[in-house]
């Protein structure tokens, strides 16, 4: 029988790492940030929401507009200050955008905003955290993108921005791979998150009801965090430029397929 101290110890997949979470007070970034400190990596948590943060585990806190480069090098700066290093970058802050009906109706000045957060976010998380990481020649970047950045359907510029988040995620793994940096990216399906749930005019105990080809599982928050911990932590030390897709594979299939394997 295996100890429960083998155990607890085997458990510690990020011990002595230090993670920064962007977003981190949201659903799923909270969750993240949960699910690091569970396994042993001292958080700081950057998001605007100062009030929603002392209830997350035993982070650390720090104002960030992700859209501002002093804000996101004040977090990264914040980071090594305190610990010494910054093994892991969560770029994780996003926003859904407006909804919309078509291209014709689309807001120009939202397009922008949802591009300033979503996209410039990433890439100034990346920038910063590769400035502190490239000394030590080792870190883990992890970008939020989306099926969106897959596949086709979501609002123009919540999917335009995903994509990029993908491109940015490969064009970033192939340049800081010299430095021993990894970079990847987790997309998800829809997650029943209180952003997504305000983005479809649902209350707290509707049910979050979205087609799914895998049956009996929901995708929640945690499942997310989980695929973040992989590429995080060294079981993951050879895995750079990936899109981990997590969507009970709605994105491979097709109206056709569908049809045939429903019947």
């Amino acid at each position: 029988m295996v100890s429960s101290w083998l155990l607890s110890t085997a458990a510690k997949r990020l011990e002595g790492k230090v993670a920064i979470i962007t977003g981190g007070v949201g659903g799923i970034g909270s969750r993240i940030a949960q699910l690091f400190c569970e396994h042993g990596a001292k958080v700081l948590i950057a998001d605007t929401r100062d009030d929603e943060s002392q209830s997350i585990c035993n982070s650390l806190f720090v104002h960030c507009d992700v859209t501002s480069e002093s804000d996101v090098q004040n977090a990264v700066n914040k980071a090594v200050s305190t610990h010494g290093r910054l093994d892991i970058m969560v770029n994780n802050a996003g926003i859904l955008g407006a909804k919309e009906s078509g291209i014709l109706e689309s807001d120009t000045a939202d397009f922008i905003n949802v591009f300033r957060v979503n996209v410039m976010g990433a890439f100034l998380g990346t920038k910063h955290a590769a400035r502190v990481m490239k000394p030590a020649q080792r870190g883990s970047i992890i970008n939020m993108a989306s099926i969106a950045g897959v596949i086709a359907g979501s609002p123009h510029a919540y999917t335009c921005s995903k994509h990029a988040i993908v491109g940015l995620t490969k064009n970033t793994a192939l340049d800081l791979g010299r430095y021993g940096i990894r970079v990847n990216c987790v997309s998800p399906y829809a997650v029943p998150t209180q952003m997504a749930r305000t983005y479809f005019g649902l209350a707290e105990d509707d049910k979050f009801d979205v087609y799914s080809s895998l049956k009996g599982v929901d995708l929640m928050a945690e499942d997310v965090a989980e695929a973040v911990l992989y590429l995080a932590g060294d079981e993951s030390k050879y895995v750079s430029g990936h899109n981990l897709v997590v969507d009970g594979a709605i994105t491979v299939s097709n109206s056709a397929a569908l049809n045939v394997f429903t019947q």
